[in-house]
């Protein structure tokens, strides 16, 4: 009975959705003030996230930096094709790139390329350091095609 409670999905009601995107916005605010945003009682509301943490549906809290101010304000997405699509060739890829300080996003998906990046540097010229010198050195890398940010009206990660 316990292992089937745990594979259920929670139910979530038009109230927890609230609370997460409140805690999206700012998960430093006190409880007070988000019981007072999502209509509830402070006790009530600290049950509803400790029970969304519980669940796993919280998974935790960090802070929301802004890059250009730490001088990697320059963002690019990048597409990488692999000329091996062996397990062996996926996971040398992989490591690669959780050594590269540049990417702060790597995902595998599906389509005409193997992996997204997320890639945030200084400017064009690091940019262009990090496609020759890192991306460009690997051997299963066969395709790789570069999207540069230029405004981000909407990115609720911040």
């Amino acid at each position: 009975m316990e292992s089937k409670k745990l594979q259920q999905k929670p139910a979530f009601d038009r109230i927890d959705r609230h609370i997460l995107r409140e805690l999206r916005v700012d998960a430093r605010q006190s409880n007070v003030r988000l019981a007072e945003r999502v209509g509830l009682s402070p006790s009530a509301c600290l049950r509803r996230v400790q029970e969304l943490e519980r669940a796993g549906v919280i998974t935790g809290y960090r802070a929301s930096i802004d890059r250009a101010r730490m001088g990697a304000g320059f963002l690019a997405y990048v597409t990488v094709g692999l000329s091996d699509h062996t397990k062996m060739s996926q996971e040398a890829f992989e490591q690669a790139m959780s050594q590269a300080d540049e990417v702060v996003e790597c995902h595998n998906v599906t389509g005409t390329i193997e992996y997204l990046l997320r890639v945030e540097v200084a400017d064009i010229a690091t940019y262009k350091a990090f496609h020759t010198n890192v991306l460009g050195t690997l051997p299963q890398v066969t395709a790789i095609s570069s999207f540069i940010v230029l405004g981000s009206p909407k990115d609720q990660r911040r």
